[in-house]
């Protein structure tokens, strides 16, 4: 499920979790992760101030994420989609954004 706007953050004062997915490019590196503040987060990967793989790799574009009202449900579902192998990461990319257009842009 996708945030409809630009704040991506608590609805009805109930604090929200993401599970995301980044890319280098198009069919580039991808890295999953979790996050309770996605604007942050994704901001963060953006100016490289998210050390480790995705500051090595470049990998910023934010190509997909859905959203959980309970953190362990979120980091059961982002342990699942780590386990999952490289296509069907890409599967579930295509999906819900074939272009694999930066949802990133446009939230901050």
């Amino acid at each position: 499920m996708f945030c409809k706007y630009a704040t991506c953050r608590m609805k009805h004062g109930r604090k929200q979790y993401y599970v995301y997915i980044l890319a280098s490019k198009k069919y580039g590196t991808l890295y999953t992760g979790i996050t309770s503040n996605l604007v942050q987060r994704i901001w963060q990967h953006k100016e490289g101030l998210a050390e480790g793989f995705t500051k090595k790799y470049n990998v910023h574009h934010l190509v997909y994420y859905e959203i959980h009202s309970d953190v362990y449900e979120a980091i059961t579902r982002e342990k699942r989609i780590k386990k999952w192998s490289r296509q069907w990461k890409i599967n579930l990319i295509e999906q819900n954004n074939p272009q694999w257009l930066d949802l990133g842009i446009g939230l901050f």
